[in-house]
């Protein structure tokens, strides 16, 4: 379940971003962000097995019941080769200090998916997941393959939403257990953390706030202090974050959620120095915001213009994503094109109706 999705190269001026750090952190690196000795907030970077090909991870020097240890924030895909550079981690950088905590911004594999394994790992030592209650049940779900939220789910959605059958059937025999071959478990307990709370760590307080569109209730976690947002998915500097309508929730308008939640990146301070889940460090927030509604401004217009004669998202598709995509990019292709038709017709601008052959198709009002 990758995180975004680019429909076409962004045309955003990159003047308008800056990137302070030059560099990225290789196998087995962590690079010094912000803090000093004993409150140092540390970035390292872990391999996906998608076309978007890293997630950023966040390592926080912390202070718990009076123990020195580390918070952990997003902790990659469950699998040996992601385990294999969690050790080399945590044999060269944690000083001999236990992790006690582990906060997921969200639950999509690339972020839970080790979050049980660090855990298990550290339970000697109180080691707990700290997450929104939305992200948590949400990951329980998946992890679990409850009826509705499976593969079999998705599938007849995809199906009811023009997908074309040889692409729903490429995605019905190879996407089983999809999300449990990324997440094995989850925690069976947790931390909740709501919009609005504030969290200690490493002496600073940070403040949690909610965005949605992306996924249920999505932390992002700022520190005034130091003046920096660790913004999972919510804003990323090169890439438009994933919005779909999925089966589970099919009358929903997650663009406008989404729109209306960063909303919030252009109320921070102008420099403020974003951690994105992926993609480079970077400032500019506001101007990025600006980048992406243009981009969805876009989009729409361009959505709209195809609905001249009733069309369904999976018609849509080729609209927004000029290029040739695979089964697996398909199935987020098809929730960026409904998040798309179902904010027009929010708008009154489409109507909707299901053809003879069952499937949804969208025409101008």
């Amino acid at each position: 379940m990758a995180a975004a999705m680019q429909p076409r190269a962004e045309r955003a001026e990159e003047a308008a971003l800056t990137y302070p750090f030059a560099t990225i952190p290789g196998p087995g690196e962590v690079f010094n962000v912000a803090g000093e000795p004993g409150g140092r907030v540390r970035w390292l970077r872990m391999k996906l097995p998608f076309a978007l090909d890293h997630i950023n991870l966040w390592l926080l020097e912390d202070e718990i019941d009076g123990t020195p240890c580390w918070t952990v924030i997003d902790c990659g895909v469950g699998n040996e080769p992601t385990r294999a550079a969690w050790e080399t981690i945590f044999d060269a950088e944690l000083g001999g200090k236990p992790v006690k905590r582990v906060i997921i911004t969200h639950a999509h594999p690339d972020h839970v998916g080790n979050a049980e394994w660090i855990r298990a790992r550290y339970a000697g030592h109180g080691c707990m997941l700290t997450a929104t209650a939305g992200e948590y049940f949400w990951s329980r779900i998946m992890c679990h393959g409850m009826s509705g939220f499976d593969n079999e789910a998705q599938v007849a959605h995809f199906r009811r939403n023009g997908l074309p059958p040889a692409l729903c059937d490429e995605i019905e025999r190879g996407r089983k257990r999809y999300y449990q071959s990324l997440v094995p478990s989850v925690p069976d307990a947790f931390v909740r953390m709501r919009d609005g709370d504030t969290l200690t760590i490493g002496g600073r307080s940070w403040l949690v706030y909610c965005g949605y569109g992306h996924s249920n209730e999505h932390a992002s976690l700022y520190c005034p202090a130091l003046d920096i947002v660790i913004s999972g998915d919510m804003l990323l500097p090169r890439i438009s974050t994933n919005v779909g309508v999925w089966p589970n929730e099919p009358q929903g308008n997650p663009l406008k959620w989404f729109l209306d939640a960063i909303t919030l990146y252009e109320r921070m301070p102008r420099g403020v120095l974003v951690l994105p889940s992926h993609g480079r460090l970077f400032r500019g927030a506001r101007e990025r915001v600006a980048q992406l509604r243009a981009h969805h401004d876009e989009r729409l217009a361009e959505t709209l213009a195809a609905c001249d004669r009733p069309a369904s998202a999976g018609d849509i598709i080729p609209v927004m994503f000029q290029r040739e995509l695979d089964a697996h990019q398909s199935t987020f292709a098809i929730g960026e094109a409904l998040a798309h038709l179902h904010f027009l017709r929010a708008a009154g601008k489409v109507s909707s109706a299901t053809g003879a052959d069952g499937v949804i198709r969208f025409v101008k009002t």
